[in-house]
């Protein structure tokens, strides 16, 4: 782990030779959190560590326009077309050789950059991600949410096929290999998709080494309203269906989740079809809902022995319980709604995507129309 030293000279030493860095902030509708997003990272750049900052405002209806417009930030206006085409306007208008990625719902700590340089002293590594800490430690929720997240991170080793996009660095060059983060099947518009992993995914499919640095934070507005949460998490299931649709492969599991991880889901899925078994066979109902409940619980332990936490308390465990089969019914929900949109809607294979990129440089661009219709163009 790289020691915490935000003011050690010789970590700014390195950045400065391993290229410049532009921070790109993806936001729709986050006046509420932007404020604290750029409070957190303007100072970087008045201390050279960053070149920029360029804050994609992805069509926001709110007060967001505004406020980042009080901060010495380029703006770019997207067009509400998702986090993965917010993104691919940020990094192509970006003139530096690295790109950090934060979420606008994501407050840096001072050397959460500095954390990450040194992994990418090594030419293979095209990218390296790190760690949440919790902005809300008073929520239950939030800590709940919290908890699981950081006995993922704490598990995966420092080579890793898995990056989220809330707090990541890649090279310039890398982007360019991959076209950026996808803008049409596995990208949500309006939405948060799962267009980040499947950037790494794809990465890693490559031959790029790809790294984690869990000493490297951001702090996050987990959810604190339990409505909000089960919203984001349907909605996280129709998306990695797409994502896993894609990447067949992935589906056993990852650097971040394993299988019986992508088992919550679909046992969440078993549970709400075993509710309308219940005028028919009692007995069939009970037993898929209680699957649910064992699954869940069984996954709850395994994170309960990652955080070395003990079982002293009915009531933590109970609760980390009961939200996990929340979580697994509405992403089950999603992964319904996934699988219909793939039917109608397949999404492009790695193999046909690989094909556009030799297109791409045998000198055919193919890009993503607002219409969602793939366009082509010789250059």
């Amino acid at each position: 782990m790289i020691d915490d030293d935000s003011g050690d000279p010789h970590v700014l030493a390195t950045a400065s030779k391993i290229g410049e860095v532009t921070l790109v902030i993806p936001g729709r509708n986050c006046a509420a959190t932007l404020d604290r997003c750029l409070q957190s990272v303007v100072p970087l750049m008045q201390s050279g560590e960053l070149k920029e900052i360029i804050f994609v405002d992805d069509g926001s209806t709110d007060t967001t326009p505004e406020i980042a417009a009080r901060y010495p930030v380029r703006v770019i206006t997207g067009g509400g077309q998702g986090p993965g085409a917010a993104r691919n306007l940020g990094w192509r208008a970006a003139q530096s050789e690295l790109i950090w990625f934060i979420d606008s719902d994501c407050v840096a700590h001072p050397d959460a950059l500095q954390q990450l340089l040194p992994h990418l002293s090594e030419p293979e590594v095209a990218g390296v991600g790190g760690s949440y800490s919790n902005l809300f430690p008073e929520s239950l929720l939030a800590t709940l949410i919290h908890e699981e997240i950081v006995a993922r991170h704490r598990s995966m080793l420092t080579e890793v096929n898995f990056l989220g996009g809330f707090n990541v660095i890649y090279r310039r060059i890398a982007l360019e290999h991959a076209r950026g983060f996808d803008e049409r099947d596995v990208n949500g518009p309006r939405a948060p998709g799962a267009e980040d992993c499947d950037l790494s995914f794809r990465l890693h499919q490559a031959g790029h080494s790809l790294r984690v640095e869990n000493s490297s934070v951001v702090g996050h507005h987990h959810p604190r309203s339990l409505r909000r949460y089960i919203r984001s998490q349907r909605i996280h299931g129709h998306w990695r269906v797409r994502l896993y649709r894609r990447h067949l492969g992935r589906m056993g599991g990852d650097s971040y989740s394993g299988p019986a991880d992508h088992l919550q889901p679909v046992s969440g899925l078993f549970a709400v079809c075993g509710l309308l078994f219940i005028p028919f066979s009692p007995i069939v109902a009970s037993a898929m809902v209680s699957g649910c409940v064992l699954v869940n619980l069984a996954c709850t332990l395994v994170i309960f022995r990652r955080l070395q936490m003990q079982l002293t308390s009915a009531i933590h465990l109970t609760s980390f319980c009961a939200l996990s089969c929340v979580r697994s019914v509405w992403r089950g929900i999603g992964i319904a709604s996934g699988m219909l949109s793939c039917l109608r809607y397949p999404p492009q294979s790695v193999e046909a995507l690989a094909q556009l990129e030799e297109g791409n440089e045998n000198g055919i661009r193919v890009f993503s129309g607002a219409d969602g219709n793939l366009q082509e163009k010789r250059t």
